[in-house]
């Protein structure tokens, strides 16, 4: 089977996560925020930090169960991302709700169950974000991976905050909650090495 050029998956990864940026920036340019603006941000960036953590997730189970590995050049670029989309969900929240009130956070963080598993959320991957370069890698030895499966914890807590921020109709919430319990799955139930050998060669032989 032929490889994909890594560049194409840079590319989709940009497109993918950069993409839902511009389009925001139209839209704030344009005033085309509808009705309610501030409720129409904190949920279009928490869409897009949702949707991009669990895209972080996806690169290991697709090697695991298709063989191909390229997908896996991408992951750090994903979870940055995944990263800034949280920050920017975050700030928005702080902003306009809260006027960068520490007072108003911390009653928020004790009253609302949902703004206290967003914030932990954001909490465990702030060191994943530190340490996503090269040198931290190296520092850090076997710990390095060790400490960024972090990133289940906090897509799972991501899950639940939107889940528990919805009043009304749950069924987008359960649908990420679903799709983050299919990647855990996968990576839990792998595929054996023959079969996916296997599947490979299959693959290979097509005309």
């Amino acid at each position: 089977m032929r490889r994909t050029p890594l560049w194409y998956w840079r590319l989709a990864a940009w497109l993918l996560a950069g993409g839902p940026l511009l389009w925001l920036i139209w839209r704030v340019a344009n005033g085309d925020l509808g009705p309610n603006p501030v409720e129409f941000l904190e949920h279009y960036s928490g869409d897009w930090s949702l949707r991009l953590l669990l895209a972080t997730l996806a690169p290991t189970p697709l090697r695991l169960w298709t063989g191909r590995a390229e997908a896996l050049g991408i992951r750090r670029l994903l979870g940055l991302w995944a990263f800034f989309w949280v920050c920017l969900h975050f700030a928005i929240y702080l902003t306009f709700d809260l006027e960068w009130s520490a007072r108003l956070l911390g009653e928020d963080l004790v009253k609302r169950t949902y703004i206290t598993i967003g914030f932990a959320a954001w909490l465990l991957l702030v060191p994943l974000a530190i340490t996503s370069t090269r040198g931290w890698q190296r520092r850090l030895g076997p710990r390095w991976r060790r400490l960024h499966r972090l990133v289940y914890p906090a897509a799972l807590l991501g899950a639940f905050h939107y889940l528990w921020l919805v009043k009304a109709d749950v069924r987008e919430p359960l649908i990420y909650l679903v799709i983050l319990a299919l990647l855990f799955g996968l990576r839990r139930f792998q595929p054996s090495r023959g079969s996916v050998s296997s599947g490979r060669r299959a693959s290979s032989q097509k005309p």
